[in-house]
């Protein structure tokens, strides 16, 4: 246990708890990523990427982080990248917002207590009483939404994926520059997005024998 944690593969909490630490974390989303299911799961991202035109993919949460997973590129000269692998603050993302809205409420309140919500656009919320507020909206409706606070001139919504159990695995994101759509007509194809999740679903639960 002693060499795991040198290594950065566990860590002990405030409690005394090991936990999953970085390197385990990197590992296992290789191993889900050279899933056996790989191809087909970006067979689905291909095609919700050409239906919509922008840059799709998938998301999973990790602390007050998430990380993406899997993604297709949109076929445009123009656009953000942001490659496999990389983390984006829960706080300020489409994907990071929705899964904040899916936590008990004692928990999300200390998880946002606990945040520095750093300013990284002028659309950024910074104030947690505001932010709560926005997560309350989210939860309602079940997508997640980037007006410019994540990066300034990129719009975002995602959906969730939801596990066996009903609990938010992943979320699936779409996100494009403003010069090209806005957020409304990004909301526009939230019906897309919700059946390209439940594909996606039904193969991270391997519920069907065609996968």
């Amino acid at each position: 246990v002693t060499t795991l944690i040198e290594e950065g593969f566990v860590y002990t909490d405030m409690r005394g708890h090991l936990m999953p630490g970085d390197r385990l974390h990197s590992l296992s989303l290789g191993v889900m990523y050279s899933s056996r299911h790989k191809a087909l799961r970006q067979a689905i991202l291909k095609k919700l990427s050409s239906q919509i035109g922008e840059t799709c993919g998938i998301a999973i949460p990790s602390g007050a982080e998430m990380i993406y997973y899997d993604k297709v590129e949109a076929n445009w000269p123009l656009r953000v990248h942001l490659p496999v692998g990389s983390k984006v603050p829960a706080w300020c993302s489409a994907s990071g917002k929705l899964y904040l809205s899916t936590l008990p409420d004692a928990r999300r309140h200390a998880v946002i207590k606990n945040m520095v919500l750093e300013k990284l656009t002028k659309k950024t919320i910074t104030d947690p009483s505001l932010l709560e507020q926005q997560l309350q909206s989210i939860k309602s409706t079940g997508i997640g939404l980037d007006d410019e606070e994540f990066i300034g001139g990129m719009s975002a919504v995602s959906v969730p994926i939801y596990s066996d159990d009903g609990k938010l695995f992943a979320c699936l994101f779409c996100h494009a520059p403003l010069t090209r759509k806005s957020l409304d007509e990004l909301q526009s194809y939230v019906g897309l997005l919700r059946s390209a999740a439940e594909e996606i679903a039904d193969i991270i639960n391997s519920k069907t024998n065609a996968y």
